[in-house]
């Protein structure tokens, strides 16, 4: 996140809402009732991170990048 009053002040967090919306609320819908809307937005989060290839990060879903970013993290030696 940027900081306040810059370009990038909620870039991201909008971004993924708004693809959320498109890809699983608008194109999904009319919803029955809340239950559906939940239950839709648990698959959305769990296919986003977990089957969604990115191209920015290489074309891997956002779990794997997370794992292998901490992954590396836990091999790099340390400085004295």
């Amino acid at each position: 996140m940027g900081s306040v009053g810059d370009s990038y002040d909620n870039a991201l967090a909008e971004t993924i809402n708004r693809l959320f919306k498109v890809e699983a609320i608008h194109r999904r819908g009319p919803w029955r009732n809340l239950e559906a809307v939940e239950n839709a937005t648990l698959e959305w989060v769990d296919w986003f991170n977990n089957r969604c290839l990115l191209e920015p990060i290489g074309y891997i879903p956002p779990a794997e990048a997370e794992a292998n970013f901490y992954a590396g993290l836990e091999t790099e030696p340390m400085a004295a």
